[in-house]
């Protein structure tokens, strides 16, 4: 085992740090902006595509995407089969933590445990790894407890954390957002990647400087500054003062206008998060709702109403301004297993959807609380009010309750909510990343944003079935089986695949993910 390593000290020492790096004016410097922050430093906290995004360039995965989306390697150099059920990665040598530690296997197994720890945001991930065993130093065996396909592509989501530090500094066990518990690594972090975090001051700023010690080599920018910025407007006039050099997202609104100025540029590309409604099916009676004596959403047809009374097309059209498409399943043309013959949304029928509200029992419909973020999604909060306007004209009163996602979704993933909106994009690209978090029974390992706690017997066992499944065919025609269910039973409501839209400084040339990441390591600036 090597040493431990050195421990960190927070808050006024690591602003300190900012001025010890030299004249702000003498580095390259990136001025990035989002609509919302990272929900966390510890790179096992949260599985939240923004948040490993950012942390990304701190923390790196075995194997990595690149633009898009192919795998790459990581800090492993390669990677074999060597029995069904274990696989054998090499470490790539030399690599140091940012604090001079070297990696090591001990690391990766570390990083397993921990990450396996009840309360972590990313338990599901590993679910089918039974352990890790360390061979030598630079050599590590993932044993499963089955077979698993999507092994590879979940791991670029997955970052190792260097042990030493984690003992050091009373971050053994990850962070536990849902519960509140939290721990140095939920504001200071070590990692491998090619930045470093000097500062960090949640839903304010963060700030990275360029890792000299970085094995892919020096990043061209050298400093990185990160600012939370909520409101569309004050983004863009950021970013046309000359104060930003790079918004996301880019408000739908401003794109012609940027494009105009010769001064900036717009980033666009088609994304693979679907967004889309939850309804409490679990509960007796709705949460905040003026039925007392039941639950409307555990009935098919109430279900249904509220897809067909939803116009997604006019969303697409006028809250969107077209920088979107209509969803009929809960996946993207992009992920593994993926049937364009699902993918067609319930038709618009305001008239269909009264009936079904009538025939459930419902005649003069109900109320309900919508939640949804006002900071994570492209336009998220609009998005809301259209579907709010919608329902409440088909007898569905619906109230609408927008909040800051660092709110928002430890109220949802507590299951404090009757009816939210959120969105998904499967980190490993591959079904298996929506089937065990989103539709499988909520369990240990299993469902955890299943919020609505929508369950079907078949998709649990299908969901089992495609994790074992190694021949395509099989495998494909189990995951259409099982989305076609979740589709006929209303499971969610799919709603769109937005666009992911930034603005960007002339002559800033970067790399746009369609997960909606930025990987920081790209960037180049004149």
């Amino acid at each position: 085992m090597r040493g431990i390593g050195r421990a960190v000290v927070l808050g006024t020492a690591l602003a300190a740090g900012i001025a010890a790096a030299g004249p702000v004016a003498a580095q390259k410097t990136l001025r990035w902006a989002a609509q919302g922050d990272a929900e966390t430093m510890d790179p096992h906290g949260r599985f939240e595509i923004f948040t490993l995004g950012m942390l990304g360039a701190v923390y790196e995965p075995l194997l990595r995407f690149d633009a898009d989306m192919k795998l790459q390697p990581g800090l492993a150099t390669t990677w074999t089969q060597v029995e069904p059920l274990r696989w054998r990665f090499t470490l790539r040598p030399g690599v140091k933590f940012q604090d001079g530690a070297d990696l090591t296997a001990d690391d990766v197994v570390f990083s397993v445990v921990r990450t396996k720890t009840e309360g972590t945001g990313l338990a599901h991930t590993l679910a089918p790894v039974a352990r890790a065993e360390k061979v030598d130093d630079l050599t590590v065996d993932f044993v499963l407890a089955r077979p698993y396909p999507a092994l590879l592509t979940t791991l670029a989501f997955w970052y190792v954390m260097d042990e030493g530090w984690a003992k050091a500094n009373g971050a053994e066990k990850p962070v536990n957002l849902r519960a509140n518990q939290i721990n140095p690594a939920h504001t200071a972090a070590n990692g491998t990647g090619p930045y470093r975090l000097v500062a960090r001051r949640a839903d304010q700023e963060t700030v990275l400087e360029r890792n000299p010690a970085w094995w892919g080599g020096r990043a061209d920018v050298e400093r990185v500054v990160f600012t939370p910025i909520a409101s569309d407007a004050t983004r863009v006039a950021g970013l046309v003062a000359g104060n930003l050099d790079v918004i996301d997202p880019l408000p739908i609104a401003d794109v012609a206008r940027i494009q105009a100025s010769g001064q900036f540029k717009v980033v666009q590309r088609p994304e693979n998060r679907v967004v889309f409604l939850g309804m409490d099916q679990h509960r007796a009676a709705l949460l905040e709702s003026d039925v007392t004596d039941g639950n409307p959403f555990k009935d098919v047809r109430v279900r249904r109403a509220v897809w067909q009374a939803i116009d997604t097309q006019a969303i697409r059209e006028r809250t969107m301004r077209g920088a979107a498409r209509a969803a009929g399943v809960m996946m993207g043309p992009d992920v593994v297993g993926y049937d364009a013959s699902l993918d067609t949304p319930l038709p618009h029928d305001p008239a269909a959807a009264r009936a079904l509200l009538a025939e459930a029992g419902y005649p003069n419909g109900f109320s309900v609380v919508l939640d949804c973020p006002n900071d994570r999604y492209v336009n998220d909060e609009e998005i809301c009010q259209a579907v709010t306007g919608m329902l409440t004209r088909v007898g569905i009163r619906t109230n609408l309750r927008a909040v800051s996602k660092s709110i928002y979704f430890n109220r949802v993933l507590r299951q404090e909510t009757s009816f939210y909106l959120l969105g998904w994009a499967p980190g490993n690209m591959d079904a298996t990343d929506i089937l065990r978090p989103l539709m499988h029974t909520r369990g240990p390992g299993s469902g955890l944003f299943n919020v609505g706690a929508w369950t079907d017997p078949r998709v649990d066992e299908i969901t089992g079935l495609v994790e074992l499944e190694t021949d395509v065919t099989r495998r494909n025609a189990l995951i259409k089986e099982a989305f076609q269910r979740h589709k006929d039973g209303v499971g969610h409501v799919p709603l769109m695949f937005s666009y992911v839209t930034w603005g960007v400084r002339a002559g800033v040339q970067l790399e746009q993910r369609p997960d909606g990441v930025l990987p920081l390591a790209t960037v180049r600036m004149p």
